[in-house]
């Protein structure tokens, strides 16, 4: 049997692919603006070829989800860098957030980290703040076959990318303090029933219109 050297494996997820959401915490600084910025979504994906042409099989996701989330619920910090460090070593200069949860959810591994305000999180909070879109790309380790079968796979942490490589992770926004508006009901409430209240599609449009004239006034 042929062996195979563990190497250094990252798999990127872009925006879209990730299904993150963003979240702000209701507690605020000194100048308004929530402490906390969340992202949430799937971190890695499982039984799927992804754009490296790695396949990572259900048991070799879900043994390195749990090793990490095991590491996670010992108190241990799971720092996560910005853009794509090259190996395994966490370098602390570029440290942008810490890895909070991460478990399974199907063959997904789903998760959520917090930016924290160095100068790289502080960086990549303007960027989202700004409207950019970031994904998120998993760091780890494991053996590759000749038909791209990963095998003793181990996640060291999750970093934020401008441009990541699984086929479904760049996020969609939801902030908190939608709830703190005057018409954020309004708008929720016709967003279930959009699709098939014509009602509704007529005065959305005012909804929203009213929801950015609180927005800007805060």
């Amino acid at each position: 049997m042929k062996a195979y050297q563990k190497t250094f494996l990252r798999e990127n997820l872009n925006w879209n692919q990730a299904n993150i959401t963003l979240e702000e915490s209701v507690e605020r600084d000194d100048s308004g603006k929530p402490k906390n910025l969340y992202m949430k979504g799937i971190f890695i994906e499982g039984e799927i070829k992804n754009h490296n042409n790695r396949i990572y099989p259900f048991h070799e996701i879900s043994r390195a989800v749990n090793q990490l989330k095991e590491c996670i619920n010992r108190g241990e910090t799971v720092y996560g860098e910005a853009d794509h460090p090259e190996g395994l070593t966490i370098n602390l200069d570029r440290v942008s957030h810490i890895v909070e949860d991460i478990s399974l959810q199907g063959t997904k591994g789903v998760g959520k980290l917090r930016i924290i305000p160095t100068p790289l999180g502080t960086l990549v909070r303007t960027i989202i703040e700004s409207g950019g879109k970031l994904g998120v790309s998993s760091r780890g380790s494991g053996n590759v076959d000749d038909y791209g079968k990963v095998s003793d796979f181990e996640i060291v942490t999750i970093d934020i990318v401008a441009r990541p490589s699984a086929p479904n992770a760049y996020p969609t926004p939801i902030y908190e303090r939608l709830m703190n508006f005057r018409n954020n009901k309004h708008i929720i409430e016709m967003a279930h029933v959009l699709k098939e209240d014509k009602i509704a599609q007529k005065h959305f449009k005012s909804e929203i219109i009213k929801f950015m004239d609180d927005l800007f006034k805060k």
